[in-house]
């Protein structure tokens, strides 16, 4: 389980660097993110239904066992997230961020969220508007664009969805922004110049033949 800490809380709009951990080799999973650590902010931990997303991935009892002292950042893409947070929270998140689209009262699944000491994050699918989540941004600890369609990684960036970040910076100037999907060192200071503070990147570190340069890339990138 994670060690929890309240260093994320307390520094608002820190540009951090999130790896996401769906391509990783789930078989010696520990092993692998060791060799991540040292050059991480975040472990993005992708979390499918194969119901509101087309893909299957992994559940709170894989995010219990992993034995890491960098915090958690679980991305429900599921179906009714409220029935699972506190699994999740309990396995050891730090921020549980559940899909706009995907719960019936997304204020009460992000109080949900908090009460049970995480830090709370929702998300919104490419075309769906900044609109869908305005009541409750006031409530939120961090918004996700997502900048691909959500369920697979490797897919290429939309830069259509930049002007959502440079809406949702301008009302909340310190509110973090992260963004996921097709990020790189050519894409992501495309998102930092709109506002966005953390970036999501799969394939890019993951498949990278040096995961270390790639992140150091990306995070020289957006500095």
């Amino acid at each position: 389980m994670a060690t929890k800490s309240l260093s994320f809380r307390e520094v608002k709009k820190k540009i951090r660097i999130a790896p996401s951990i769906l391509g990783a080799d789930y078989g010696d999973l520990n092993h692998y993110l060791q060799k991540l650590e040292p050059f991480s902010d975040l472990f993005h931990v992708d979390v499918m239904d194969g119901n509101f997303v087309p893909n299957l991935s992994i559940g709170a009892m894989v995010v219990n066992d992993i034995k890491t002292t960098i915090p958690l950042d679980c991305h429900l893409m599921i179906n009714h997230p409220e029935e699972y947070i506190e699994s999740f929270a309990k396995a050891g998140a730090h921020i549980i961020t559940v899909h706009a689209e995907a719960t019936r009262d997304l204020k009460k699944t992000i109080e949900k969220i908090q009460s049970f000491g995480c830090l709370a994050g929702v998300s919104l699918n490419p075309k769906t508007p900044v609109s869908k989540i305005e009541k409750i941004l006031p409530i939120v600890d961090m918004v996700l664009v997502m900048s691909v369609e959500p369920g697979f990684g490797g897919q290429s960036f939309m830069p259509e969805v930049v002007s959502k970040i440079v809406q949702i910076r301008k009302a909340y100037p310190e509110l973090d922004i992260e963004v996921d999907g097709g990020i790189t060192h050519k894409t992501a200071p495309l998102c930092k110049s709109a506002g966005a503070n953390i970036f999501v990147a799969g394939s890019y570190i993951l498949k990278a033949d040096n995961p270390k340069e790639a992140t150091e890339k990306l995070r020289k990138s957006v500095s």
